[in-house]
């Protein structure tokens, strides 16, 4: 166990730079008191690692200093054959390199841990898109992806929902999200991060112009909260069902999960129909919803949504009357 944490401490400052000794403790999750102890190991072994006082102080490698030794697990090989996703690669113009990367990973793994990861990439598959529908086309994704990793502005222009439909912006690309099967950028406009899907750029120019992301912006933590903004303005009110054990099967495959949690959380009546209040978009989109399940379901409010329902059944029935 302590010598895994030797390990890595020895490749955190190797990977980081100048750490202090309180960083290291949150790294590896020990005490500080440890990670003294941990250093102190290093030396004595003959690792170049020293430490500096002060407000701008912490622990080093002599410059210059690696070491070839990985200390890659059986599972922790695995994990990194699994993380490899050749599609979203490809998409971003890495395919070769990824090739090539884990060819350099089987050759530095043992023979027995390199036919693992081959084993793995025949027997498991992770594609990104959602069912029902085709993933982006999306020609510029590498173009955003390099400003992304060069910190260059671009001048996009880009189709929207809303009228004027196509426009021009500015913007300043912090990082790149692939959110099922869709690639979107989180960008800088206008003084504050917004969200572009990429499939919706029609023409880019990457301008010779720098930027520097806000202070502590951190992407996966925006795009959290980002997220969860979107879901609470999604939902628009709420409507109350009854519906059937077959019905709840079927909800469960294409509801959202505010959705299915809503029914999970109704009440079981005596005929083992469930009745239960869900989150709805819009009486255009539970309408469809509710159409989807037929006679597995029962509208009990609002009653505006009941008419929808029972004006488009009637309809539907005078088709095969």
């Amino acid at each position: 166990m302590r010598a895994s944490r030797l390990l890595s401490l020895l490749l955190l400052l190797q990977n980081r730079g100048r750490m202090t000794a309180a960083e290291l403790a949150a790294e590896l999750e020990v005490s500080v008191r440890t990670v003294y102890r941990d250093v102190e190991a290093l030396g004595a072994a003959g690792v170049p690692v020293y430490g500096e006082a002060g407000h701008a102080g912490g622990y080093a490698l002599l410059d210059g200093y690696r070491t070839r030794l990985t200390g890659l697990t059986a599972p922790e090989a695995e994990a990194l054959f699994l993380a490899g996703l050749p599609g979203p690669a490809a998409e971003l113009g890495l395919g070769s390199v990824l090739a090539a990367a884990e060819l350099k990973l089987q050759a530095a793994l043992p023979p027995e841990s390199g036919e693992q990861g081959r084993r793995i990439r025949e027997r498991f598959l992770l594609d990104a898109p959602g069912w029902y529908r085709e993933a982006d086309e999306v020609p510029y994704l590498p173009m955003v992806a390099d400003a992304v990793w060069r910190r260059r502005a671009l001048r996009v222009r880009y189709r929207r929902w809303q009228a004027p439909q196509e426009v021009e912006r500015r913007i300043e690309p912090y990082g790149i999200v692939l959110k099922a099967g869709r690639w979107y950028t989180v960008a800088g406009a206008d003084g504050e991060p917004r969200t572009y899907r990429i499939g919706q750029i029609l023409s880019l120019e990457q301008l010779d112009e720098h930027f520097t992301p806000p202070t502590g912006f951190d992407l996966a933590q925006h795009w959290r909260e980002h997220s969860t903004r979107l879901q609470e303005r999604l939902w628009q009110g709420e409507a109350e069902i009854r519906v059937s054990p077959a019905g709840v099967d079927r909800l469960e495959g294409f509801a959202a999960q505010a959705v299915v949690e809503g029914v999970r959380r109704g009440t079981v009546e005596r005929d083992g129909w469930r009745r239960a209040v869900i989150p709805v978009e819009s009486l255009e989109h539970a309408e469809l919803q509710m159409l989807r399940l037929g006679p597995e379901v029962e509208v009990i409010a609002p009653l505006e949504l009941r008419d929808r329902l029972a004006a488009t059944i009637a309809s539907m029935a005078r088709l095969y009357v």
